[in-house]
């Protein structure tokens, strides 16, 4: 069977990493939780703007090297309202050291080990080169709104969707809600009363940005049943 195309796990970690806006740090004998001050750059480059007053700020300034031992988790949850919310983890380690010499204030993270871990418990460390040279999914940062906008607006689409998998899906669904969208594919989750069923359809064509997603979701509800592919994860089913 062919391989579907599908984000790598370099990717999928740049697409969490260009939606989030918090992430737990933990330091030698220290935890924070960072909301809004962190930005990531253009080759995955990630800083951090606690204030200058800041106990995280403080531990910083008073490391005998100048930098400390540093753990970041970003935790990727479902805009949805969803049984199991989580779809993946990133955990990000390297040393925290001020930005600029001598300055306080800013600090970068200069990367160790980036390891992405899924709602299943597979586990996968990305390569620094790798995750350098990826960039996001072009519809990271408007898969939120796109997401709870199907849900909200167009349940009625959501059922037609469900219906292109004919008679994959097990029986006995009792909600079905998007899950993900990606320039290649939306995946959709069906809920049992016990468990649940991910389904993946994947886009006639690829997705450029939201708009094109939109149109590529329509396409699916026009094409003959025959002529689009899916795949579905039996999760806890």
């Amino acid at each position: 069977m062919p391989q579907l195309p599908e984000q790598t796990a370099a990717e999928r970690v740049r697409s969490v990493l260009a939606q989030a806006v918090s992430l737990s740090l933990t330091t030698d004998g220290q935890d924070y939780d960072l909301i809004g001050m962190h930005s990531v750059g253009r080759k995955g480059q990630i800083t951090l703007h606690p204030q200058a007053d800041s106990p995280l700020t403080a531990q910083i300034e008073a490391a005998e090297r100048g930098s400390v031992a540093a753990l970041l988790e970003f935790t990727d949850i479902a805009p949805t309202p969803l049984r199991d919310r989580v779809r993946t983890r990133v955990t990000i380690s390297g040393w925290l050291a001020p930005a600029e010499q001598g300055a306080s204030g800013t600090l970068r993270l200069d990367l160790a080990r980036v390891t992405l871990r899924t709602a299943t418990g597979a586990q996968e460390e990305v390569g620094l080169d790798e995750f350098a040279l990826a960039v996001p999914d072009p519809l990271a940062v408007e898969e939120a709104a796109m997401l709870t906008h199907l849900a909200d607006a167009h349940e009625d689409m959501v059922a037609d969707l469900i219906v292109l998998s004919g008679s994959r899906l097990p029986h006995g669904v009792l909600r079905a809600l998007p899950l993900a969208v990606d320039r290649h594919a939306i995946t959709l989750r069906c809920e049992y009363r016990e468990g649940h069923c991910d389904l993946r359809l994947l886009f006639p064509t690829t997705a450029r940005d939201a708009v094109e997603a939109g149109e590529q979701v329509r396409r699916l509800l026009t094409m003959p049943r025959c002529a689009h592919h899916d795949q579905h994860s039996p999760a806890d089913h």
